[in-house]
């Protein structure tokens, strides 16, 4: 078994990710996150024993001059069932909102609608392709801008679209993730607050820690596994 696919077996048994007769709707953003998760899905697929579905689905921003036909060919070499779902989420963001920190605000609604069309497509599953890097980063986000200690698990329950949200390279770093794509077709970001935003500085900030304590950002990742993370003020003892 390769390493990739390891890491998949790991993330899955850990956290009990995936079961038999599952319909999983993958987010397919067109970076080359979401496209190696599908990849791993469908290695995965072939290798564990039992059945379950995959669809990917697409949410279109709203932006002009989208052009997903790459993304659209990519699935289909790979005999996916794939949506592309339209939204107005870009003029929400940017018109109606005009957010001056918009990163917050766009995943909420792109997550709530990719669960919302997950459900509508008889899926019970959503496979996000967030790796190690993204969950440090998200809690050093929170700590940094909110005053909380937060970040996201990797499974989740999302009680009003009774879809359960699934992370399966919870285990990798993008380190791995980039050493695998790159023959991948990456989806230009047409964002424009993408390399303008609190998670890029963040991004910039632990790269820059690394360089004088280069675990750092795996002591984080330990911390948040911790079971004791929670109790700084709470223990009893």
């Amino acid at each position: 078994m390769s390493k990739n696919l390891n890491k998949i077996y790991k993330a899955v048994k850990l956290y009990s990710m995936i079961e038999a007769g599952d319909k999983i709707a993958v987010g397919i953003s067109g970076g080359k996150d979401s496209l190696f998760l599908l990849d791993l899905l469908l290695d995965y697929k072939k290798t564990c024993g039992f059945e379950f579905e995959i669809v990917g689905i697409t949410i279109d921003m709203g932006f002009q001059n989208s052009d997903f036909s790459k993304l659209s060919g990519f699935m289909k070499e790979r005999n996916v069932e794939y949506k592309i779902i339209p939204s107005n989420i870009s003029e929400v963001v940017f018109d109606i909102r005009k957010e001056k920190n918009p990163c917050s605000l766009c995943a909420k609604l792109r997550r709530g609608i990719l669960c919302t069309s997950a459900k509508d497509l008889g899926c019970n599953k959503l496979a996000l392709g967030h790796h190690t890097d993204d969950v440090v980063e998200t809690f050093m986000l929170s700590l940094i801008f909110e005053g909380r200690l937060s970040s996201f698990a990797p499974v989740s329950y999302m009680s009003n679209t009774d879809i359960t949200v699934i992370r399966p390279m919870i285990l990798f770093s993008e380190a791995d993730v980039i050493k695998e794509t790159k023959n991948y077709p990456i989806f230009k970001n047409p964002c424009p607050a993408d390399k303008n935003s609190k998670r890029k500085e963040v991004k910039d900030f632990l790269t820059s820690l690394e360089k004088l304590h280069p675990d750092a950002k795996k002591h984080i990742l330990r911390a948040i596994q911790n079971p004791e993370r929670t109790n700084l003020w709470n223990n009893k003892k």
